[in-house]
């Protein structure tokens, strides 16, 4: 069974908590598109439900889809956000980020009232960092923003280097929000909380990658016997 099955799967487990009227958080990354591809064929059978995008990657498909949508300042506040997750550990702490919508995905996620992780069972860890954990950063002063960062992850006892991300053509990658991506390739993060206030006492850091305390379930597929099987971490309630 391949991942797209195993993304499918997730999705749509997740697509079970859809009730009509929700006002619906919708992720960004493979895993999520999956789900918004499952909620577009809902929306075609009559569903009705308004979304509010994590990225413009995710509206584009949304809005081809025929899915109605709004942005946050239309309805401040959601009944569920359906998102993936590079890593996610057994106390629901996420790594985000891999697609550099960060900022955005943790914003919709903080405004609503459930967040449920969709995700391959191989994201699934022990302990988080050995995805580089995205860190977005404004433009202005870039150097010394990611010296600052070095200097913030070593203080709590993480290692490795901060890497500048870059678009295919090589130039300096811009997320939506025309910010850039440090990613830290740190290996393992011992302390996660500790590590998140550590960035957040750096200036020139808009948002980091670990969603703390943010995620209520996470919803994750695996192949067993070329079947997927999916299992439940937390409360889908």
């Amino acid at each position: 069974m391949s991942g797209p099955d195993l993304r499918r799967a997730a999705a749509s487990r997740a697509l079970d908590l859809v009730e009509p009227g929700m006002r619906l958080g919708l992720g960004t990354g493979s895993t999520a598109a999956a789900f918004v591809a499952l909620l577009g064929e809902r929306v075609r059978d009559g569903l009705d439900i308004v979304g509010v995008p994590t990225s413009e990657a995710t509206r584009l498909q949304a809005e081809g889809l025929g899915i109605r949508l709004a942005t946050l300042d239309e309805q401040p506040e959601l009944d569920l956000t359906i998102d993936g997750a590079d890593e996610v550990d057994d106390q629901l702490r996420l790594i985000k980020g891999g697609g550099a919508a960060l900022l955005r995905e943790k914003i919709v996620a903080c405004a609503s009232r459930r967040m449920v992780v969709i995700a391959d069972a191989a994201k699934h860890v022990a302990r988080l960092g050995a995805f580089p954990l995205p860190i977005e950063v404004n433009l202005f002063g870039l150097t010394a923003t990611q010296r600052a960062v070095e200097a913030a992850v070593a203080r709590v006892g993480c290692s490795g280097p901060v890497r500048l991300r870059r678009d295919p053509a090589s130039k300096p990658l811009l997320t939506d929000g025309g910010h850039h991506i440090l990613d830290a390739h740190l290996g393992a993060i011992p302390d996660p909380d500790a590590l998140g206030a550590a960035l957040w006492a750096v200036p020139g850091v808009v948002e980091h990658g670990l969603f703390l305390g943010i995620a209520d379930a996470a919803i994750l597929a695996a192949n067993r016997d070329g079947q997927a099987e999916v299992t439940v971490l937390g409360s889908l309630v």
